[in-house]
């Protein structure tokens, strides 16, 4: 039986996608006021990327986390990428507002995972990773090159991974992607321990990660880490929508719907979104972002919040959420 990393202590995390600059510039200093402040309020499970403001945001939770003792937290970060440095011309454009000066190329090989993992350890300045994520192996990353990529992973990132798990090297591995289909087809290929889902399950939009996703990981009993449940933030009231700035058909009328029924219960949506994730029996953990360290005191809140009863009644009563969807005991 393998030792799974994430524990109680680890359900309500810290993302790292805003600390990579991805919807606003924030300084180092910023950054790490942010952390401190998740610190101080007990999270201790971190995750990061070095995608994330290409590089970026790895060396900031690094920076961070380099003080601290490991045994304190887990962090997860991911492969798939490989990152050249260039003249700051030469950058490409990305979602990133002041990313570092680097270029980049996906490469799921061997290789290129293992060179990964030695790079994110000197940005970061740590000893250890805990988990690696195969980062954007999906269609919408990758495009018509998915199965040339993926099968270069099953020989390659995957192997790799297990192998260096086995050695105690990491401590779990799996996908984080956007999409339900390469999670399916990593477990079919291989043994991963935790997957990180973005955008595939939120409090909006979840039916078919109902239908799909959680009776399959439960299956193969692989666990669920929870990205994007705000929605890249549409929840809070941006106008974006999984990173995107189209909003689909109808949602912003069910976003404010379920919030006019959260606030009648006394509640808000954010904390309804937050944990309607977390009562899935396949998630173990949430790890949302913040640019502020007011979002990072607000999801504490949300966590740790009572939602009434009521609220999931009236919610599946007007087919606000799916029928067989989990919700709060």
């Amino acid at each position: 039986m393998k030792a799974f990393p994430l524990q109680k202590q680890h359900e309500l995390g810290l993302g790292g996608v805003a600390i990579g600059t991805a919807f606003g510039n924030i300084s180092d200093e910023q950054a790490h006021a942010i952390l401190q402040k998740a610190w101080d309020l007990g999270i201790r499970y971190y995750d990061t990327s070095p995608w994330y403001g290409l590089t970026k945001s790895e060396r900031r939770f690094g920076d961070f986390l380099k003080s601290k003792k490991a045994s304190d937290y887990q962090l997860s970060t991911k492969v798939g990428r490989l990152f050249e440095k260039v003249n700051k011309e030469d950058v490409p454009p990305t979602m990133w507002k002041k990313p570092l000066n680097y270029d980049y190329k996906h490469d799921y090989s061997a290789d290129a995972t293992k060179r990964s993992i030695e790079e994110s350890l000197k940005r970061t300045g740590l000893d250890a990773l805990d988990i690696i994520y195969v980062h954007d192996l999906s269609e919408d990353q990758v495009g018509d090159r998915y199965d040339y990529h993926l099968e270069i992973a099953k020989k390659g990132a995957f192997k790799v991974l297990s192998d260096y798990r086995d050695q105690g090297i990491i401590k779990a591995w799996g996908m984080g992607v956007n999409k339900i289909k390469p999670i399916l087809d990593c477990m079919e290929a291989a043994d991963p321990d935790v997957c990180l889902s973005a955008t595939q399950y939120s409090i909006l939009e979840h039916e078919k990660a109902v239908d799909r996703l959680l009776p399959a990981v439960k299956k193969k009993a692989v666990k669920l880490v929870s990205g994007a449940a705000y929605n890249s933030g549409f929840i809070a009231g941006r106008e974006r929508y999984n990173y995107k700035s189209e909003i689909p058909k109808g949602m912003t009328e069910k976003r404010d719907r379920i919030a006019a029924i959260a606030k009648a219960h006394g509640t808000d949506i954010i904390t309804a979104a937050l944990q309607f994730a977390l009562a899935a029996d396949e998630f173990v953990s949430i790890i949302p972002g913040a640019s502020k360290i007011s979002q990072v005191e607000d999801n504490v809140k949300a966590w740790k919040a009572n939602i009434p009863k009521d609220f999931w009644e009236e919610l599946r009563a007007e087919g606000l959420i799916y029928d067989k969807a989990q919700t709060p005991k």
